[in-house]
């Protein structure tokens, strides 16, 4: 049986294509290590864990709220022992980019089931967390809900609608089908 050969002025074309190819990565990796990815970051995910308390929030649990007020007031605790069944942990974490990363630790101690005192670090109120995990450029612009009247103005009008008299019959496929039963 006789071989296939390839012409070789394909098989030049080829080999000089492939090497072409071959030399144009190290082109890429080149220019990547030099500019290309500290312009183009990877995305990152925003990490959340745990519960916001805020100062309003701990302003409604005193010495003596029941545990059931706590839980409704601040939510479930993250860290709940129960070998350390008096003590109830709230920590918060958030690390979200273009922004400081936070953390916060809440100790609620009970007597029984009423609270014998909080221990928690100077809290934000809610204004304050909000803006300080808002990114920067973007805190005290409100959002946009409404159109000027210059700008109403300068919408195109929609396309005008003749009316008719008579209503619309539907429109669709009319198919006549045999009765399920027989008659």
């Amino acid at each position: 049986m006789p071989v296939a050969r390839f012409p070789r002025p394909i098989f030049l074309a080829c080999a000089v294509a492939g090497l072409a190819a071959l030399s144009g990565c190290t082109l890429v990796t080149r220019t990547m290590s030099d500019g290309i990815t500290s312009v183009i970051t990877p995305y990152r995910v925003e990490v959340v864990q745990g519960n916001v308390v805020t100062r309003e929030q701990l302003a409604a649990v005193k010495p003596g709220t029941p545990r059931s007020r706590v839980r409704d007031v601040l939510g479930s605790p993250l860290i709940a022992d129960p070998f350390h069944a008096q003590r109830w942990d709230y920590v918060f974490v958030i690390r979200r980019p273009g922004t400081e990363p936070q953390q916060r630790s809440v100790v609620v101690l009970f007597d029984g089931d009423n609270v014998k005192s909080v221990e928690a670090p100077d809290l934000p109120s809610e204004l304050e967390f909000v803006a300080s995990i808002s990114r920067p450029g973007r805190a005290g612009e409100p959002p946009k809900l409404e159109l000027t009247p210059e700008e109403r103005a300068a919408l195109p009008l929609p396309p005008k609608v003749e009316a008719t008299t008579a209503a619309a019959e539907p429109q669709g496929a009319i198919r006549n089908y045999p009765p399920l039963e027989a008659q």
